[in-house]
């Protein structure tokens, strides 16, 4: 610890932080206890409690030989060996330059509470977001999943014993249920290559995940989509505000600030935007003149900044635009949960009503012929 620690002030520049990688995966605490940390930490200095002694309860709390009670007592054991605990938090590894930035000016300012609280917060809406769009999400995979599993027992099983039926009979069948049986044989013949082709494209997908052409074409077929573009859109709009105003109201210059952003997004259209503004910003142009070029930015968005810039606030009109992208994304995403059930069941019941309804018709019409 003592090493890494003196490997980040030998390098001391003060924007360094800027060179590190953000860990906030599996590699690290999730939010949730990232979340829980800074919570209990704020309300135990709050309480008059000295920040070592802080750390040692909530070390305490924590399972044993979990990473909360190593990461923990590791900065806890560096603050003791005389370390601020911005230092410790950066010599730790697990935290990104935007927590351990805020930490530092929480410690210089003397509002180190308030930034703790800050950070709780930014988890917690991080959290709920995340829960909102799985909770989207879950039923129509589930009900997908559903569909395909029943589409491929019936194609696999049930048409091809119609279609032994219809063989003894003889005699011509209608349309629908002929491309039924065909599918269900091509089906039954191709599906060992389909599923290895899915299952290549999948794997090339994920480990090309962070690949810059990959992502760059991911992201501009999903903005494309109808409904879902525009979410995904005000999602990221969202946390590029909450960031902003966090950051900008603790004090944080707008170039730092857009830095830190820019890696915390993960978001290739507003990553490309906040670079150039970088640049630009250096070269004397204002924030809503280089942002105004991307249309990943509403023209709505665009004019509140110009404001802020004028007036010199942009944490306010940061933290106004995130309340609201917030309520349009939850009121967007909750609209989406009470349409999307009906719509899948309709779904499930017509592929699985069109298959039935062609396997029973040449059953109906032999019948009305025999009578």
């Amino acid at each position: 610890m003592n090493k890494l620690n003196k490997k980040t002030q030998d390098k001391g520049g003060k924007f360094d932080f800027l060179h590190k990688e953000i860990s906030l995966s599996s590699s690290g605490p999730g939010d949730k206890s990232r979340e829980e940390f800074y919570r209990e930490l704020g309300m135990l200095l709050s309480s008059g409690v000295d920040v070592r002694s802080a750390l040692e309860l909530i070390v305490e709390e924590q399972k044993e030989k979990s990473l909360e009670k190593t990461l923990y007592g590791g900065i806890t054991k560096s603050i003791i060996q005389g370390s601020s605990f911005s230092e410790a938090m950066s010599g730790a590894g697990y935290f990104s330059p935007y927590e351990i930035t805020s930490i530092r000016i929480g410690e210089e300012s003397g509002k180190l509470n308030a930034i703790l609280q800050d950070l709780a917060s930014y988890y917690q809406r991080k959290i709920k977001q995340k829960r909102q769009i799985i909770s989207a999400l879950s039923y129509p995979i589930l009900v997908l999943s559903i569909s395909v599993g029943a589409i491929y027992f019936m194609l696999k099983f049930i048409v091809p014993m119609f279609s032994d039926v219809f063989k003894r009979f003889g005699g011509d069948l209608p349309a629908i249920t002929q491309f039924i049986i065909s599918l269900s044989q091509n089906f039954s013949a191709y599906f060992p290559f389909i599923f290895v082709a899915l299952s290549s494209v999948i794997i090339l997908l994920y480990t090309n995940r962070k690949r810059t052409w990959l992502r760059k074409i991911t992201s501009a077929l999903v903005l494309r989509v109808p409904v879902i573009g525009a979410i995904a859109r005000q999602i990221y709009l969202t946390r590029f505000c909450q960031t902003m105003h966090l950051l900008i109201s603790s004090k944080i210059p707008l170039l730092t600030a857009m830095g830190l952003v820019k890696k915390m997004i993960e978001f290739y259209p507003m990553e490309q935007a906040i670079e150039y503004a970088e640049k630009k910003i250096t070269e004397g142009s204002s924030l809503n003149v280089c942002l105004s070029r991307f249309s990943v930015f509403p023209k709505k968005f665009i004019v509140l900044v110009r404001v802020g810039e004028e007036v010199n606030k942009l944490d306010e009109i940061f933290g106004e635009l995130y309340k609201q992208y917030n309520q349009e994304t939850e009121h967007q995403i909750s609209l989406i949960n009470s349409l999307i059930e009906p719509l899948m069941i309709v779904f499930l019941g017509l592929i699985v009503g069109v298959i039935l309804v062609a396997m029973y018709l040449p059953l109906f019409q032999l019948s009305t012929t025999i009578h």
